[in-house]
Order: structure tokens, then C-alpha cells, then sequence
């Protein structure tokens, strides 16, 4: 089926490839030509097969029946398909912790290029100043310079691009562009596949458009627009006498526009002036209109939706794209009438409401409770007890009266822990002189149950604040004074 050598033309070739996903058949027949020397676009909708076609072209996806070869071989036979095939499908095989530098090295060494090399790749697509950051902290338009760069490491003849384009500015697109010209005018071989039209048909030479895994057309640009009706647009002060004078020339075929210019078929634009010329026609603007890549992608391949956007005017016959779906508007279309102010002594219908409306004097219906019949229970169900009458709340006795301790007179010191002052009551739980209790019980004032420090539980801690008598718990007093010192300090 193939030679066991390489032709070295770096023609890509797919012959009748198809390829089956369990029941779903993503490529169909597949069959086309890219020849070296020229940029071809690889065009189609999504779904339409164009990832799988090109991962069939460089061995990732085995077809299921056809063959496709580079160079005259399958790409698994190529003695070394990186310095044959360069290939860009995707910006996603990177080491977020290594930089672009140590990533091309390990591709130089394993390809068995010079580690110069990767020098001038990182100075061709521009990550020079770049080459040792990490490529985690790259932007998406430099993660797509790197892949490219990785692509062109071995100087390879064919290179095959996925979307090379998405991310990239509009610096980046225009020195991409430029780059793939040359590229192909050095007698290479370029397929490309984007869904960027307007920018594609600034690259490409040749197309390949394909819809739902079928080749719809292969083979130059430039045929492909001759096939369809070009029309010169002619604008003149007198457009009564320019139409007698095409047609007194034998040219039928014009029609007007809305802006008020003259739209010729099957013509050339100096055929049109000449005509003028004859009849002493002044013309003040003359523009050859041919269909754009767009207007004919859209004639060729089926939509993915459910209608293609407006915007391109009334169809010629032959020229522009196919018909709108029925019930499709453009955003911010509203229907004649929608959000309009009626005309004066419209009334609506009697009875008529708008919706979201309320009437004045309108009130909702009451919402129905569901009450079960009497005497119904259901299982398991008992009924609450009867409320009982609360209990008459007892008398709150008036708070007693706080006697005031006697300061010490002057040579005196400061009573012992656990000792009650005189005049002052003792608290619940203390320790006095003679008594036989072991437990302190709970403050009177706090709940708490003071420490119990050896059988020493004093009920207070006086000491004196700018001259002011201060009492506090002794666990607060050794908390203040000492920090986190243990009560047993104060022990003995």
C-alpha cells in the first residue's frame, strides 16, 4: 500500500479515512491533498470531525478504515517524524513548575537537536525575555508561542496547527500570519484550522472545507470564489440613464440597493465604467463586491444551531448565505408592537389584564385550610394535655443591704486570708475560727464554689487603690498579682 522509504516532498495525503467512535462516525470518507509550498485551511464546524482528521494525520487516533500519509509514510513509519512533522494541537503539555527553557531542552534532547536551538525558537515566536519562568504562570497567548515553539524544534518541513491563533493578541495574530507565509513560501508544507474566517482568508492559499465528517470542498481559494457571481456596486447622481444605458448593452442583470447605488451582475467593473464613459455618465463610486470566505463556509456546510446570525442583507441569487430559520431574531429584536406606546384612544378588550397586573381594588382569595372531620385521630396521634393555670409567682424580697468594712487603723495589718471582718457576714462555704465544716460551699453573690486551698477558704482579698478599699475573690487577686502562680502559693 506504501514504499518503505520517504518521497521528502512533505505532501500530506488522506485517502478515504473514516473513523467510527462506537456507533457515532466522526470521519467519513475523508480525502484531500495538502501539496509544500502552500497554506492550507482546514475549515468546518464544530463536531464536524476536524481535531480526529488531524490526530489521524500524526498517529494519535487509529483510523478505522483509509490511510493517511506524510512524506509517503504513515506517521508511525517516519524514521524521525519531529524534524519531518512539526504539529500544534493543543498548548496543554506542560510542567506548570518547569520553565519554557527546560521544557525545550528535554524536547531538544529527546529529538536530538542542539541545545542552540532552543535559543532561536525562543527568540522566533518572541519568549526570549521569558525563557526561564515557569510556564504555570503563563498567559494563554504564551502557553500557544510555546506549543508553536515545541512544534518548530526540529526544524521540521510539515507543520500542522490547531487553533494556533486562539489567545494570541493582535500583534501575536498578525506576526503569526506573517510567519506561516514564509514558512510555506520557503517551499513547505502548512495545514491549518481555525475558526477565525475573516483571519484565515488572509493566510491561506488553499481550503478544506468539511461538515459532519464529509469533504464539502478541496482545491484553491481563488476557484472557489470564481464560483460564485461577483456584482459591481455603482453609485451615480442619474441612475435612471445608467440602467437604460446597461441595458441598451445587453446587461439585465442589476437591481437597486437601499442605499441607493446600483448592484450590476456578471460584470467587471470596467466594463461598467466603459458603458458609462459611452453614455456620458458621470460616476462617482465603483466597488467590485466578491463573496467573502465566510458567505461561502456558510453555503457549504450544514449548521450546528438552530439558525445562522443576520446581518448579511438580502441574498443575491447565487451569492450570500442560505435562508434564516424560522422564529429566529437577532439579539435586542423586538417583535412590531412589543414595548411600544399604543396609539392614541387605544383601549384594551374589557376584561383583558395585563400579566404581573393587580386591579385597584382587587384582594387575592383566601387560602383554605385543611381541617379533618370530627372525631377523626390519626394512628398513633394523642392529644395534648388541657393547659394548666401557672402558679402564682412568690414575692421577690427586697435585696439586703451591704455592710461597709472598717479600714484598719494605721500600724496595722491586713487580716489573714479567711478572715471575715467584723460587722461583715460570712460567706457560705468559708472557714472560720472553731468551725467544723470540711467543703466550701457556693458563693452567695457569684454560684461559684470558691478554692479550697489545704482547708483554707478565704472569703475575700482587701488591699487598697489609690486610697479606696478594694475586695476581690482570692482566686482573681492571685490571677492579677501573679499571673498563672497555682492558689497553693497562699497554702500554710
Amino acid at each position: 500500500m506504501y514504499g518503505g522509504s520517504q518521497d521528502g516532498s512533505g505532501r500530506i495525503v488522506a485517502q478515504q479515512l473514516t473513523k467510527a467512535f462506537g456507533p457515532v462516525t466522526a470521519v467519513r470518507e475523508m480525502s484531500f491533498t495538502v501539496e509544500p509550498g502552500t497554506v492550507t485551511g482546514f475549515l468546518g464546524p464544530n463536531g464536524a470531525g476536524k481535531t480526529t482528521t488531524l490526530r489521524m494525520l500524526v498517529g494519535l487516533v487509529r483510523p478505522t478504515s483509509g490511510l493517511a500519509t506524510i512524506n509517503g509514510l504513515p506517521f508511525d513509519r517516519l524514521r524521525n517524524p519531529a524534524r519531518v512533522v512539526g504539529a500544534l494541537l493543543e498548548a496543554q503539555g506542560f510542567h506548570p513548575s518547569r520553565t519554557a527553557r527546560a521544557h525545550l531542552l528535554v524536547y531538544a534532547a529527546a529529538i536530538g537537536v542542539p541545545d542552540q536551538r532552543v535559543e532561536h525558537v525562543l527568540q522566533l515566536v518572541g519568549l526570549d525575555a521569558a525563557g526561564n519562568r515557569k510556564v504555570g504562570g503563563y498567559s494563554l497567548g504564551m502557553r500557544q508561542r510555546l506549543a508553536l515553539a515545541t512544534a518548530l524544534l526540529g526544524d521540521p518541513r510539515v507543520l500542522i496547527l490547531d487553533e494556533p491563533s486562539n489567545g494570541l493578541d493582535p500583534e501575536g495574530i498578525a506576526w503569526l500570519r506573517t510567519f506561516i507565509r514564509g514558512f510555506a513560501a520557503s517551499g513547505r508544507t502548512v495545514l491549518i484550522s481555525s475558526h477565525i474566517l475573516a483571519e484565515i482568508e488572509q493566510t491561506i492559499d488553499h481550503v478544506v472545507i468539511i461538515s459532519q465528517g464529509q469533504s464539502m470542498y478541496n482545491g484553491p481559494l481563488d476557484d472557489l470564489r470564481r464560483r460564485q457571481q461577483a456584482r459591481v456596486l455603482v453609485r451615480t447622481s442619474n441612475t435612471e440613464a445608467l440602467a437604460s444605458a446597461l441595458r441598451e448593452d445587453g446587461v439585465h442583470n442589476f437591481s437597486a440597493t437601499p442605499d441607493g447605488r446600483l448592484a450590476i451582475n456578471s460584470v467587471t467593473g470596467e466594463q461598467v465604467a466603459d458603458i458609462a464613459l459611452r453614455a456620458g455618465i458621470a460616476l462617482s463610486g465603483v466597488e467590485e463586491e466578491h463573496a467573502s470566505l465566510e458567505q461561502l463556509y456558510f453555503q457549504l456546510t450544514t449548521p450546528q444551531f438552530a439558525s445562522v446570525p443576520a446581518g448579511y442583507g438580502a441574498p443575491q441569487p447565487g451569492y450570500g448565505p442560505p435562508p434564516q430559520a424560522p422564529g429566529y431574531a437577532p439579539p435586542g429584536y423586538a417583535p412590531p408592537g412589543y414595548g411600544q406606546t399604543p396609539p392614541p384612544g387605544w383601549a384594551p378588550p374589557a376584561g383583558y389584564t395585563q400579566p404581573g397586573y393587580q386591579q385597584p381594588g382587587y384582594a387575592p382569595p383566601q387560602r383554605q385550610t385543611y381541617a379533618p372531620p370530627p372525631g377523626y385521630a390519626p394512628p398513633g396521634y394523642a392529644p395534648p394535655p388541657p393547659p394548666q393555670p401557672a402558679p402564682p409567682a412568690a414575692p421577690t424580697p427586697p435585696p439586703a443591704a451591704q455592710p461597709t468594712q472598717q479600714e484598719p487603723a494605721p500600724g496595722q495589718q491586713y487580716p489573714a486570708l479567711g478572715y471575715t471582718p467584723e460587722g461583715l457576714p460570712a460567706q457560705p462555704g468559708s472557714t472560720q475560727p472553731g468551725s467544723t465544716q470540711q467543703e466550701p460551699g457556693p458563693d452567695a453573690v457569684t454560684g461559684v464554689r470558691p478554692w479550697n486551698v489545704r482547708g483554707c477558704v478565704p472569703a475575700c482579698v482587701t488591699f487598697r487603690w489609690f486610697g479606696d478599699p478594694i475586695m476581690i475573690k482570692p482566686f482573681v487577686f492571685a490571677a492579677l498579682v501573679l499571673g498563672a502562680t497555682p492558689l497553693a502559693a497562699f497554702a500554710d
